[in-house]
């Protein structure tokens, strides 16, 4: 059922409600429901047992007055309604109403499942946020289809979304690849004596070092080009074309994998720019903050944490919660009233403090910022084995192996894989990704299965017709010859759609998403099978033909959101 009929069955049941309140102060919410058995009708409403006990009346007779005023406005959405058990109120909508669905889809296109619930308000996605050490691992590759369907999600519900990516550009593990590099640059190798113990081990490390030696120039879309020096004692030199190369690999990963980002963050601007420090002060001044064994220490237990953290630590340096504090001040400084964080389940201890920080500043961020969405790992498994290394990383599979083993040389097939397999869990849940599976052109594919059903759409249009604008006319074409049980059912899902989305949002989990284009298709496959579309009967055939069309919309719609394509032909 589209929201716009739901809300006016809500409207309906309201008006019949009302005189039965009358004189009474007693105030109460309509809620409705999909009853658990289709047999039931298509939406169940408790009101009547909702105000019985109250009113001190029986919530039956409460319910035969309710049903015998929607009777009695005989509205063309409903088309019965009955009681059921003590008091449930049982409604079925009329077969026109349902069959409309088609209709709004083919004439809203492209905006069908979109709404304005979040216009006016801004809102920073921050995900992926790699440390510009190495390549992208499969863990951002999670990051990276998670946190794109949610920016995409929240456009889709009028908000303002900015996508950003933090880079961790300062601190040891910045050092120690500088220092790995540098190494490479010397001559020296993984296992060697001279080898630091803290390197980087990975084939990359490397080509960075024999770039680097060739005075090769390197630069990321945002960034400042950075030139070998040479001098493989030059470690500053070092430092600043690593970063730099990492930065452009990191691009090149993003770009195969179909993610963009609005903004970049560089960790060591806040240092720059006098972030950091300026943060510290406040929460000086705000008397949040004491010294103990040469630290400074924060006051977090004050916001719920177990125990005080250390800021900065007796050698000056600051804890690495420090920076991200100062970060998320600029988020809200920015005019970002919403701030949504992509991470991995590992930076869970983080998150009170962060907040701890926020609060203790004192500025007006809620205590709820930002929101968090946690992941946790993915264990990649091929040719019936798990895959634990990469060789070009060392020690981890990057997104670039993934989308080339999972498309089979195929960049696009690839990327259709991994981003629907990375989002197709809840977060929250560890997730075994099996290259094989994503090879697999069956039913086990989810994958496949789904682009197969926009696939299978195509071909029974094109028998009909190769020009679009043949299908045209279709918007307006006479729907009720569509009531064969699976149409019903089609019909329903479709309906779904818009709902779908906003629950995927709510739950902050664009695994909703998939979890429905896997039920739409399955609804697709089950009518295909069961049902001719081009039939003899030119007033059937018309009504299915846009049913197609309709349906090819939604799964098109759901998978652009998500980052996957809707191919004609497989």
């Amino acid at each position: 059922m589209l929201a716009e009929q739901k809300q006016e069955i809500l409207n309906l049941i309201e008006k019949a409600v009302a005189p039965l309140l009358a004189g009474s102060e007693l105030q109460t919410t309509v809620l409705l429901e999909r009853p658990r058995d289709p047999s039931h009708g298509d939406i169940a409403c408790n009101i009547a047992m909702q105000i019985a006990k109250p009113m001190r009346k029986n919530p039956r007779e409460l319910a035969q007055a309710i049903v015998a005023d929607l009777q009695a406005q005989n509205h063309p959405l409903i088309a019965s309604v009955e009681i059921a058990g003590p008091g449930f109120i049982n409604i079925r909508i009329a077969t026109a109403a349902k069959q409309a669905v088609v209709q709004t889809v083919l004439h809203q296109g492209e905006q069908f499942g979109r709404s304005q619930r979040g216009v006016g308000q801004k809102v920073v996605v921050e995900f992926v946020s790699a440390n510009p050490t190495g390549p992208l691992h499969v863990g951002h590759g999670r990051q990276g289809a998670l946190g794109d369907a949610l920016a995409a999600l929240l456009d889709a519900q009028g908000y303002a979304v900015s996508r950003e990516f933090y880079y961790n550009d300062a601190g040891v593990q910045i050092g120690n690849l500088a220092l790995s590099v540098q190494a490479r640059a010397k001559g020296y190798a993984p296992g060697d004596a001279d080898w630091p113990e803290s390197a980087y081990n990975g084939d990359y490390i490397a080509e960075i070092a024999r770039d680097f030696l060739d005075k090769k120039t390197v630069a990321a879309s945002d960034g400042v080009p950075a030139t070998g020096s040479g001098d493989a004692e030059d470690i500053a030199s070092i430092r600043q074309f690593a970063v730099a190369y990492l930065r452009r690999e990191q691009d090149t990963d993003l770009q195969a994998f179909g993610v963009k980002f609005d903004n970049y963050y560089l960790e060591t601007s806040l240092y720059t720019d006098g972030k950091v420090e300026a943060t510290v002060a406040a929460l000086k001044a705000a008397g949040k903050t004491y010294e103990q064994d040469g630290a400074l220490w924060l006051r977090t237990t004050e916001y719920g944490d177990d125990k005080d953290r250390v800021m900065k630590k007796s050698d000056g340096t600051y804890t690495y919660f420090v920076p991200d504090v100062a970060y998320h001040v600029t988020k809200w400084e920015r005019g970002y009233r919403k701030a949504i964080n992509i991470q991995g389940s590992d930076h869970h201890g983080t998150i009170a403090r962060v907040r701890a920080g926020l609060q203790a500043l004192n500025v007006g961020i809620p205590q709820g910022y930002p929101d968090y969405v946690l992941h946790k790992m993915v264990t990649v498994m091929k040719d019936g084995a798990e895959v634990k290394i990469s060789k070009r990383a060392g020690s981890y599979v990057t997104v670039r192996d993934l989308i080339e083993w999972s498309g089979n040389g195929d960049v696009v097939k690839g990327r259709d894989a991994v981003r629907f397999f990375l989002i197709s869990r809840k977060a929250d849940t560890e997730f075994v990704f099996d290259v094989d599976v994503a090879l697999a052109q069956s039913d086990e594919n989810p994958v496949y299965y789904v682009q197969y059903a926009h696939a299978r759409i195509c071909s029974v249009l094109a028998q009909y017709a190769t020009d679009e604008a043949a299908f045209a006319p279709l918007a307006n074409v006479d729907l009720s010859p569509l009531t064969a049980p699976r149409e019903a059912s089609l019909l329903a899902k479709i309906a779904e759609y818009p709902e779908a989305l906003e629950k995927a949002l709510d739950e902050l989990g664009p695994h909703q998403v998939a979890f429905y284009l896997r039920d739409l298709a399955a609804e697709l496959h089950s009518y295909y099978n069961a049902e001719r579309v081009l039939v003899d009967d030119e007033a059937t055939k018309l009504a299915r033909l846009a049913l197609m069309l309709a349906t090819r919309q939604v799964l098109r719609n759901g998978l652009t959101l998500i980052g996957v394509s809707a191919p004609n032909k497989m």
